[in-house]
């Protein structure tokens, strides 16, 4: 609010009543507001507070759509010496989803000072996203603006400070290094901030040893750079189940949380993502299945193929040795062989059985008698060498590797509670395997669904590398094989990244730390990527790089 001399615009202005939206830059032409400037008036003299509120909260949603999702950056300007109102206004603003970083809001007030620190002070609104409050000091005799803004992280700690002033006689005159809208989240001054995790092996895992809890990683130790780069440190809170800790960070309790979270839409409706930092896949596991004692048994080890053609084989020699018999060209000293005498002979030399000393009068039959021998020796064999590699290596019937083989087999599908939401993605998918995966998706605990999978007809969902970590660890046997398995195909590619509250001011900085590990991780030296990250961090090395919340991953 700088006029050209430096000054400032002494507005004539109905305190208490007025909001004022700007923009920065061109106009508006789509939303038809003039020079980029739109003005929305709520009345607060005289009115139900109801009626106020209901009366904000639409300016606030239509300030939101016509101006913030128009423009990539946009001031705010309230004008106000109502404390009630501009609380009323912090309330709606950050249910409304306002502001964001790159939105600056400027407080235009008469409240006397003590009021003011303590307004800015105790609302999210005015203390962690990039506002400054105007505070007119005026009377008769002299008029003074001051300008202050809520520093949540400083060497003093949070506090209120007043980075300008502005009189008539001295004009606009810095009190401090700050600019009117200083950056807040290049140096967090080693403050502590709220994170919350479950462990999740082998992003997150914890252990106890007496009174100490050390923790490591990959999560942990991303974390750990990106604290070490933007100077904080953490303390995690405690959390019973994954629901509780992201339900923390919607209502903001917890900075954010240091967990693998996949981006899909249904979650954004509760928290934004940081950068996409990792792609993996969602597979299953369940129980391999198993061989059970069959007659079949004897007919694995030869195709169907090679059945037949023995079958027809032997028909064709029994046939022509019937016909021989009939013509007495074949006959013993016993006379002359019976049709069932022929085809026992027959039968019995293909299962290596003799003639028993019943050999054929016609020297012309000997050709075919030897053929038939060796056909007989060379499938007899083949036969017993297949069937005792068959008994000894059982063939192991088919088990299912896909999602469609998936849900053909089982009764019940289940998955974390960290990704109760896939149960809506899944059951809004235009792919019908997907539509009964949802049908038949469940939550539970990894291990508990696991052992349940040993006596049911049952499957669980989950990151491959946990999978394999916990089937090992628990149903290993000593041989190192295992009852259960992980399907070769994974069921959708997931894009992993870490849950914020929605719209959080510091979210840029923390996306900027997640930008560099990305592209530095076949560093193993963590100080060198610590080092560089602060670098690029407070250098501003990103600063025109385009923020996307949930952006693709470039590895």
């Amino acid at each position: 609010m700088e006029s050209d001399k430096g000054g400032i615009v002494d507005w004539d202005i109905k305190w208490g009543t007025s909001l004022a939206f700007v923009r920065l830059g061109v106009s508006i032409g789509d939303v038809g507001m003039a020079w980029g400037v739109g003005v929305f008036e709520v009345g607060v003299e005289g009115q139900d507070v109801n009626v106020t509120q209901a009366q904000l909260s639409w300016v606030v949603s239509q300030a939101r759509r016509q101006l913030r999702q128009v423009s990539w950056c946009v001031m705010v300007v309230v004008v106000s010496d109502d404390p009630a109102f501009l609380t009323t206004f912090a309330e709606w603003s950050l249910k409304g989803r306002l502001l964001v970083w790159s939105t600056r809001l400027l407080v235009v007030t008469r409240l006397p000072r003590e009021d003011l620190r303590a307004l800015l002070a105790s609302h999210w609104t005015f203390s962690m996203t990039n506002t400054m409050a105007i505070n007119a000091e005026t009377s008769a005799s002299i008029k003074r603006y001051s300008m202050l803004v809520h520093l949540p992280y400083s060497p003093d700690g949070a506090r209120v400070k007043q980075v300008a002033s502005w009189t008539p006689t001295t004009g606009l005159r810095y009190l401090t290094p700050l600019t009117l809208f200083p950056e807040k989240y290049t140096n967090f001054h080693g403050a502590t901030i709220n994170v919350t995790v479950l462990p999740y092996e082998p992003y997150w895992q914890e252990s106890i040893e007496g009174n100490t809890t050390s923790y490591s990683g990959t999560d942990y130790k991303q974390l750990v750079s990106v604290g070490q780069a933007l100077n904080f440190t953490f303390r995690i809170l405690p959390s019973r189940s994954y629901i509780e800790v992201t339900d923390q960070v919607e209502i903001r309790k917890s900075f954010m949380a240091a967990q693998i979270c996949g981006v899909i839409p249904q979650r954004l409706e509760r928290f934004d993502l940081t950068f996409v930092f990792e792609q993996t896949s969602a597979h299953f596991a369940m129980v391999t299945p198993v061989t059970t004692p069959s007659w079949l048994s004897f007919y694995y080890p030869l195709s169907g193929q090679m059945w037949i053609g023995v079958l027809a084989c032997t028909l064709t020699v029994c046939i022509t040795l019937v016909k021989i018999t009939r013509r007495k060209m074949w006959q013993t000293r016993h006379g002359v062989l019976s049709t069932g005498s022929v085809v026992l002979e027959s039968v019995g030399t293909l299962l290596g059985q003799g003639l028993y000393g019943r050999i054929s009068t016609s020297q012309s039959n000997h050709i075919l008698v030897g053929t038939w021998l060796f056909f007989g020796v060379v499938v007899g064999t083949a036969y017993r060498g297949s069937l005792i590699a068959s008994l000894t290596l059982p063939r192991l019937p088919p088990r299912p590797e896909t999602i469609e083989e998936l849900v053909k087999v089982v009764d019940r599908v289940t998955i974390g509670s960290f990704a109760a939401s896939y149960k809506k993605f899944f059951l809004n998918s235009e792919s019908s395997a997907f539509r009964k995966l949802g049908n038949l998706l469940g939550v539970g605990d990894v291990k508990d669904e696991l052992n349940a999978a040993l006596m049911m007809k049952s499957a669980h969902i989950g990151d491959p590398q946990n999978l394999q970590l916990i089937i090992s660890r628990n149903f290993a046997k000593l041989d190192g094989t295992s009852p259960l398995y992980i399907g070769r195909e994974g069921l959708l590619q997931v894009l992993l990244a870490w849950p914020v509250p929605h719209d959080a001011p510091y979210t840029p900085q923390i996306d900027k730390c997640l930008i560099i590990i990305s592209q530095e991780l076949n560093c193993e030296d963590e100080k060198y990527i610590s080092e560089k990250i602060a670098a690029a961090v407070h250098k501003q090395q990103y600063m025109n790089l385009e923020y996307v919340s949930h952006g693709s991953c470039n590895k």
